[in-house]
């Protein structure tokens, strides 16, 4: 597996970082045994969030005592000095350390919550200071706007930022990771799989390992998501497999939804999910977590053609930036269940 230095951290990261989101679902000791085994095998970048239910406690119970082996970032999506600040006090205690290597601006969407963060008394000031204490080593930012993210990171205040790459959402490769790496920083992607949609798992992995990218997040649950993880980092990426996989990016990615989530549905459509993964329904069929959110969405999506306040002019589309057509993709979606 490749190691790379992180920004202008210092820090060697894998190319591999451990997602851990998930593993509040499973129990302790099988999280327990994931992690340990994932560090055990080269993995030294953590990643969570302290939204993420109880995802912290379980990190700092399971591998606190080998903290010296690893980074760890994690997040905060407050907005306000005060509550940022007592929440990232409270992930110190959660993660059982005396320093988090990577504090993220959690989310950033809205340029009303960057301005929200950045101003005096937002969450930037908090990490600042948590930063000058020693707390804090470096300050990142997440989102799901690549093209905002690059104006914001333009200004040379964080060290990091974190962002969608896959088969099905190369948007940040436009701006966003040249932006990134002309102000040295360092490159996360994130949901590889696009949260359980996209297959050849194997293919989905490498996609994002083919790109300039410092630390690819893949969350996992078990010893043999993490075996199946590292078997797909083995070999680098070369020029042929590159073409392919960018040609297949270009395909799957023409959707154009970058999941920025501004389109809330009033009868509960998850909207971006189905927008991302219809190109991958109709190439290669869904993984099993997207075959159950299929399931689970049946009722929402059938109900879509017949809700009156969008007869006209669907809510959600007033609301996209990308001015996309979301609801005839909804609708085309309902051929999943032979409709």
């Amino acid at each position: 597996m490749r190691y790379s230095t992180f920004g202008q951290t210092g820090f060697k990261v894998s190319a591999l970082g451990f997602g851990a989101m998930n593993l509040p679902g499973v129990p302790l000791e099988q999280a327990r045994e994931t992690l340990n085994y994932a560090l055990d095998h080269g993995i030294n970048y953590i990643d969570t969030a302290a939204g993420y239910r109880n995802s912290e406690e379980i990190i700092g119970e399971s591998i606190s005592h080998r903290r010296d082996e690893y980074f760890l970032a994690t997040k905060t999506n407050k907005r306000s000095y005060a509550e940022a600040k007592e929440e990232i006090e409270r992930s110190l205690v959660r993660l059982k350390t005396d320093v988090i290597d990577l504090l993220q601006i959690h989310y950033v969407n809205y340029v009303s919550e960057y301005k929200a963060a950045m101003q005096n008394e937002g969450a930037y000031e908090a990490a600042l200071e948590m930063q000058a204490k020693g707390k804090v080593r470096h300050i990142g930012i997440t989102g799901h706007r690549p093209e905002l993210l690059a104006k914001w990171i333009s200004k040379g205040q964080f060290a990091q930022v974190l962002f969608h790459l896959n088969l099905a959402q190369p948007f940040s490769l436009d701006e966003l990771i040249p932006m990134a790496t002309k102000m040295g920083m360092g490159k996360v992607a994130m949901k590889p799989l696009s949260g359980g949609f996209i297959q050849p798992v194997e293919k989905a992995l490498r996609y994002p390992y083919s790109q300039n990218v410092d630390v690819i997040i893949s969350g996992m649950i078990s010893v043999d998501e993490v075996k199946q993880n590292l078997a797909a980092f083995e070999l680098e990426v070369g020029d042929a497999e590159r073409v392919e996989l960018e040609n297949l990016a270009t395909e799957l990615g023409s959707h154009n939804c970058r999941r920025c989530n501004y389109c809330s549905c009033p009868i509960g459509v998850t909207i971006p999910d189905i927008m991302i993964s219809s190109q991958i329904r109709n190439t290669f069929g869904l993984l099993p977590k997207g075959d159950g959110f299929y399931e689970r969405q049946k009722g929402n999506i059938m109900s879509c053609a017949d809700y009156e306040p969008c007869k006209e002019r669907p809510l959600c589309e007033e609301k996209c930036p990308y001015h996309l057509p979301m609801r005839k993709v909804v609708m085309e979606s309902a051929s999943y269940f032979g409709a």
